[in-house]
């Protein structure tokens, strides 16, 4: 038995750093988390350690196909390599020359958070000329939020949290989604006598852990928060020193949030008034209040005011002056030093280029003019490191996209996902495991290194040797192209004035942390003033001037009397690892949570086959009688595969591509729906 280290690629704000073993024969066994990094700390979930199951799956993709049924079929044919990539690179030919470069769109995301393997294909957009892609479907709204108040993308380090006397979970399940978190909360709890609050719509694995369970409806964070600030000032709980001297709170501001009683939140949220105000005095009474703002809650119409709500908290009662205060969202700004030209080949993109939603992707494939614009219809794709069939919104119309017989689309994957069903040409990919990367994160603040462990399996390539060889063919040049993936993780590093590859292969990692001074904004938040923006600059969206709830959601009406949030399930991420048996084992099936009240008020049994609906599509799933929600909200863990669903049609069958306003990003968890019976 050997051990080796690797980091984990997989979209998730831990990225674990990693000890792999290997048996005598080099076949992988476990991974395990590096006991020395500091975030790490030696713990990783369930999925992630059992990635055997993943690499050495029997269903693996080892060779290039071809199609030879009808798109969606499963019908395909063996082919070599050279014939596989000489045929993508002449249909991308042949599209272009019929309608131009942007009639090819490369669509990915983030099945790899490698540096090389995740960039590779940004380069060969820019290279030729090729439809650009807005990144939406996470992050985008949770961002813009945070921006709007913050104004950088970093904030208290988590490894905080134990110096933390209340720990606020606001919108993430981070038992299923960043296991770390709770071992941080854990050793707060020990050594301080930490509490814990969480907010969010439905009683999850963390909120089973809290303290206080804050279970308001969804899409209405905004209220709950504005409601806190309202206690916090009337109460005296406000740092009117530390308002006044970073941040732009001013008397309209407070005549403003004066309006937002904790009568008016509790009407919006479904939650007493006394669990309003009791949180909102435990929260303005302890200095070291830690808040790990969430991404789930920011899927909603109204999720970048909801962000920028919930970020309003610790600059009302300066908690950011305190070791183990303040607040914390995403980390990408830690690694702003890092010079990825040579990787995405920004230097060469072409002006006035199109930029396509990845989220609004049915759209885009049915050729929706406010989507494609005065361009061409999107004809020719190449897709890596995501699976739109299962992930996208508004899977009816995703499906009726890709079954175009005039779309051409090339997969490169790991396995035959959905999306690789309805391909022509499927390439086989590496694992983690099987080729080198360079690592950030959006979550903690080091930049790591990892060399491959294992050899491909079969025929399998990396991203990177793909979208090389393709650029061969296609006559695409850059100098990004002429390097093997060492080459170019050191001529990155280095020109990001940074130790080389081999010096931080022997480090493992390297922490790009802010100072404390910086993370806790002790000088100056990140807008050109410094000050904390209390009245969000959104331009001319409509949204609201001053910290609140927006009454953008879907809100349920007498045709659809539920709220459906499809939040994640914890043995999944996204659509991977619904396939190894140990997650499929733990996951069971498909299941819609239902309050018993309301299964009993439907006349419906707790494990009967339901139909849940509304204007864009229906499916049939087994409910489960669950007293962890409030009356007409319904949780559907996922992602399961579309397959896995007794109709062939899955969960976003139901969810809406409407851009959230103002960057863009899809309102997953804002769905109203009718339930029946079968």
């Amino acid at each position: 038995m050997t051990t080796h280290p690797s980091v984990c690629p997989h979209d998730c704000p831990s990225a674990c750093a990693l000890d792999v073993e290997l048996d005598a024969t080099g076949r992988v066994t476990r991974l395990h988390g590096a006991k020395d990094h500091p975030h790490t700390q030696g713990i990783i979930c369930a999925k992630v350690a059992r990635y055997a199951e993943r690499v050495h799956h029997p269903d693996r993709l080892t060779v290039p196909l071809k199609r030879i049924g009808a798109k969606g079929e499963g019908r395909f044919a063996a082919i070599g390599w050279d014939e596989a990539l000489d045929e993508v690179a002449a249909r991308f030919k042949t599209a272009s020359d019929r309608y131009g470069p942007e009639t090819v769109w490369p669509y990915q995301y983030a099945g790899t958070m490698g540096l090389v393997q995740r960039n590779a294909i940004e380069r060969l957009r820019h290279v030729m000329g090729y439809s650009r892609q807005l990144f939406t479907i996470c992050t985008a709204a949770a961002g813009a939020g945070w921006l709007a108040g913050v104004g950088t993308k970093w904030g208290t380090d988590m490894r905080e949290i134990p110096h933390s006397d209340l720990i606020v979970v606001w919108g993430t399940n981070v038992v299923a989604t960043q296991v770390q978190v709770m071992t941080l909360i854990t050793q707060a709890r020990r050594t301080r006598g930490a509490r814990l609050v969480v907010v969010d719509p439905y009683r999850n694995a963390t909120a089973e852990k809290a303290d206080l369970h804050l279970m308001l409806k969804p899409g209405t964070d905004g209220a709950l928060a504005a409601a806190v600030m309202h206690v916090l000032l009337k109460e005296g709980y406000a740092d009117r020193d530390y308002l006044a001297r970073l941040t732009d709170f001013g008397p309209d501001v407070d005549a403003h949030l004066e309006t937002r009683t904790p009568q008016w939140a509790a009407a919006i949220t479904g939650l007493g008034v006394e669990a309003i105000v009791a949180f909102a005095r435990l929260y303005g009474s302890t200095k070291r209040s830690y808040l790990r703002v969430g991404l789930g809650f920011t899927r909603q119409r109204n999720g970048s005011v909801a962000a920028h709500a919930v970020s309003c908290l610790p600059a009302i009662t300066g908690a950011w002056q305190q070791q183990g205060g303040g607040a914390f969202q995403m980390s990408g700004d830690c690694f702003g030093k890092l010079d990825k030209t040579l990787l995405t080949g920004e230097d060469v993109a072409r002006s006035g280029v199109r930029a396509l939603d990845m989220s609004r992707i049915g759209a885009v494939l049915t050729g929706d003019p406010q989507d494609i614009g005065n361009g061409p219809p999107v004809t020719a794709m190449l897709i890596q490191n995501t699976n739109p069939m299962v992930v996208a919104p508004e899977h009816g119309r995703v499906r009726q996209g890709f079954l175009r017989d005039d779309l051409f689309v090339c997969v490169h994957e790991q396995r035959m996902s959905e999306t690789a069903l309805m391909a022509d040409i499927v390439l086989p990919a590496t694992t983690f495991l099987e080729h080198d990367d360079l690592y950030g994160s959006y979550g903690i603040s080091f930049l790591q290194i990892a060399r491959a462990i294992v050899p491909p399996a079969g025929e399998t390539r990396s991203n990177h040797d793909v979208i090389c060889a393709l650029a061969k063919r296609l006559g695409a040049r850059h100098s990004g192209f002429d390097m093997d993936t060492w080459e170019l993780i050191d001529a990155t590093l280095r020109q990001s004035g940074l130790p080389g590859a081999d010096e931080l292969l022997r480090q493992r990692w390297l922490d790009l942390a802010p100072s404390f001074d910086e993370a806790h904004f002790l000088n100056g938040f990140g807008h050109p003033d410094g000050r904390f923006r209390f009245k969000p600059q959104w331009g001319n969206d409509g949204l609201p001037a001053y910290p609140d709830h927006a009454p953008l959601i879907e809100e349920a009406d007498k045709a659809h009397p539920f709220r459906l949030v499809t939040a994640p399930a914890h043995s999944f991420l996204n659509s991977s690892f619904n396939e190894t048996p140990s997650s499929r084992r733990a996951e069971q099936q498909p299941m819609a949570l239902i309050h018993p009240e309301d299964l009993k008020a439907q006349g419906l049994a707790d494990g009967a086959t339901v139909r849940i609906g509304n204007a864009r599509g229906a499916i049939s799933i087994a409910a489960a009688a669950f007293d962890g929600v409030q009356r007409g909200v319904m949780i559907v863990e996922g992602l399961w595969g579309n397959a896995d669903f007794i109709e062939g049609a899955g969960i976003n069958q139901l969810t809406s591509a409407d851009v959230t306003l103002p960057a863009g990003g899809a309102p997953f968890h804002d769905t109203k729906v009718w339930l029946r019976a079968p």
